[in-house]
């Protein structure tokens, strides 16, 4: 087969798969690769310290004497409500907060990672020549977002996800590494997928951490993903009650979004919200709060809830009980505050700070409504 004729089957098979998308670009070093140090530099990667491993710099660095890499992506949106069409709840009901969407479902590392398995057992039961390659669901010392963008898959937009013309941001990537010559799918740069943002600024005014210190740049500290997924120690206070109800990750620039209004919803049934004893869309705090190391192994077992670890999501539901605003004279007040109370006392000083400050929050004494003046 000719290198376009290669490429045509290797595409046609991942849509036999079931992938979305499918789409070759170069392993080359891209110009949004070469700003990645300065971006690190600058702090805006917090503790994530994989994300200065000099390969993500060339995707030829990862695997030796690397040419193409094969990029897929995956629809997770379903018909559920976005975070900013879920009403608060009545005074005397339970809180309830957000779970990423991306994360009601089975975990995509490994949906994607049996697919994109799949996919290359197909491509070496086919081509004779030999060759190597490997394949990353958000696990390796790749940029899926760059590499997709290459492949034609859309463009980078101001809240620095990757947005597609039919999907808008709900997609799941991964990408096969591969010596393989392959035809990319885009032969020009002036055939890239246009920036179609425009004027909009929905995503950057919609962020309530403040996380985008300009358009197109994304300060990880501030975000309320990586605060309440990759970090690992105490939240800064000052960002506690800008993250209101979410617990696990934040959608609310691609709720935001215009091009994400019309996106189809997904067929596959993995990413749909689990039946597991904490329902994942629109959780109760209390739930949350409550659980047991235990019980939180048991529950999240094969979901992305697990990579936060027990400590971060009680953390999380501590933060968010303390936004809940409850009125003191109801049992859910009292209930929520003796749940804090004994978390205040727990011997995980990350747990019982963040369980202190919920406390201060909700015992604070509330402002006097004003009476109307005497006419």
């Amino acid at each position: 087969m000719s290198r376009e004729e290669l490429s045509a089957w290797v595409i046609a098979k991942a849509r036999e798969i079931g992938f979305d998308l499918c789409g070759v670009s170069p392993a080359a070093e891209f110009d949004e690769l070469a700003r990645l140090p300065e971006w690190i530099a600058r702090g805006y990667a917090g503790e994530m310290k994989y994300l200065r491993d000099p390969r993500r710099e060339d995707p030829a660095r990862v695997v030796e004497g690397a040419r193409s890499v094969i990029v897929v992506a995956l629809n997770y949106l379903n018909s559920q409500p976005y975070s900013t069409e879920v009403p608060p709840p009545l005074p005397d009901e339970a809180p309830r907060g957000w779970v990423s969407r991306y994360a009601w479902g089975d975990d995509y590392h490994d949906v994607l990672g049996a697919k994109l398995e799949q996919l290359l057992a197909a491509m070496r039961a086919e081509l004779r020549e030999p060759f190597d390659a490997r394949a990353y669901v958000d696990t390796g010392p790749i940029l899926e977002r760059i590499a997709a963008r290459h492949a034609g898959f859309g463009w980078l937009a101001k809240n620095t996800m990757l947005i597609n013309e039919q999907f808008g941001s709900w997609l799941f990537l991964g990408v096969i590494v591969t010596t393989l010559d392959l035809a990319p799918s885009v032969t020009d740069a002036a055939q890239l997928p246009a920036d179609q943002c425009g004027n909009c600024r929905l995503c950057l005014d919609a962020c309530p951490t403040d996380a985008f210190p300009e358009a197109y740049v994304l300060d990880a500290r501030r975000c309320i993903s990586y605060l309440t997924i990759e970090l690992r120690g105490a939240i800064p206070e000052e960002l506690r009650a800008p993250m209101g109800r979410m617990v696990f990750g934040c959608d609310i620039c691609q709720d935001v979004c215009p091009w994400n209004r019309n996106a189809p919803v997904a067929p596959l049934a993995d990413f749909l919200p689990r039946k597991s004893p904490i329902p994942l869309f629109a959780p109760a705090f209390e739930s949350l709060a409550a659980i047991t190391e235990a019980s939180f192994r048991e529950s999240f077992r094969g979901s992305p809830i697990k990579r936060t670890k027990w400590r971060g999501l009680v953390r999380n539901a501590c933060v968010a009980l303390g936004n809940a605003k409850l009125s003191p004279d109801t049992q859910t007040h009292q209930r929520v505050c003796a749940l804090l109370d004994r978390l205040a006392a727990s011997p995980d000083e990350v747990v019982a700070d963040h369980a202190r400050w919920a406390l201060d929050r909700l015992r604070a004494p509330r402002p006097l409504t004003p009476r109307p003046a005497n006419r």
